[in-house]
């Protein structure tokens, strides 16, 4: 079993954090909002620090699953950062979805220090926090992933090294890219049924099986025909990571002018109020525009 810190507490922190600790682990969460860390160690019986340095004192292992760049760099960087309280041959693992660029950079940082820095974003949802079922996708070292997998796997139903530092990160924008194709084509095909005076669940449920299937289909069709999106992953934060995406497909030349527009019916459904809704909502947008 092994010592482990775990900054950010949002709704895929948490339930990961207390997979770790019900594995056995001797867990040490922070949280920006410390009675969320107070709740969290009363649930599963841990400990928590009231800075990111003073949770990763000791530990042999930091986890992190933030917001965007710069909340990753503060919760790393500073006297009160967690870079600050590890020990040489301890091992950094990132969930945050963040660019590439700063996950090479603190790798960097960590270096000078004897840290080793694993980029390892997620996929799966709240859904796949809440019952360990995460997919990960990790860049950097392969000694440093071998030494966290087993804590990973806690919470992962797979996880996997694609390369050096960033390669975890520009695969989780890969995923981002598929996804934003996905939900605008069958948003598409499910307003178009209900245009043509389709059942929409019949519909589904037979090209459901075909090739035409996927997770967004199986997992989402039934909310978007009853206009609920109030659950799943918010518009706002598939708007930071398409942006993120965006800037690294300008940086190596790539063409993605699905994602592009994509990425703009997403800024409409932000102006529809729909900033938290799931990214499913653009169905809601098209709903819309027929008035």
């Amino acid at each position: 079993m092994a010592k482990v810190a775990f900054l950010g507490l949002g709704v895929m922190g948490y339930p990961m954090a207390g997979f770790l600790a019900k594995a056995g682990h001797e867990v040490t969460v922070y949280n920006r909002t410390t009675t969320k860390a107070e709740a969290w160690a009363s649930e599963f019986g841990g400990s928590f620090g009231t800075t990111p340095r003073e949770a990763a004192e000791g530990a042999e292992f930091v986890m992190s699953c933030v917001g965007n760049d710069d909340d990753l760099r503060s919760v790393c960087l500073g006297d009160d950062g967690a870079f600050a309280g590890m020990s040489d041959g301890s091992v950094f693992v990132d969930h945050t979805t963040v660019s590439a660029a700063v996950t090479r950079e603190l790798y960097a940082v960590g270096a000078n220090d004897g840290i080793s820095f694993v980029d390892a974003p997620i996929s799966g949802g709240q859904a796949g926090a809440e019952n360990g079922q995460l997919v990960v996708m990790c860049g950097g070292d392969q000694t440093a992933f071998d030494a966290a997998e087993p804590l990973i796997d806690c919470y992962s139903k797979l996880c996997r090294r694609l390369g050096e530092s960033g390669a975890g990160q520009l695969t989780k924008m890969v995923n981002q890219i598929c996804i934003a194709g996905l939900v605008q084509g069958l948003s598409e095909g499910l307003h178009f049924a209900e245009k043509a005076g389709l059942d929409g669940r019949a519909v589904v449920e037979v090209i459901g099986g075909g090739a035409a299937g996927s997770w967004q289909m199986v997992n989402r069709y039934e909310t978007m025909i009853d206009d609920e999106f109030e659950h799943g992953f918010a518009v706002d934060w598939m708007r930071k990571d398409l942006g993120i995406v965006l800037q690294a497909a300008n940086e190596n030349g790539a063409s993605l002018p699905v994602t592009a527009l994509v990425d703009q019916f997403y800024k409409d459904v932000q102006k529809m109020g729909g900033g938290r809704w799931d990214t499913s909502s653009l169905f809601a947008r098209l709903r819309k525009l027929d008035g």
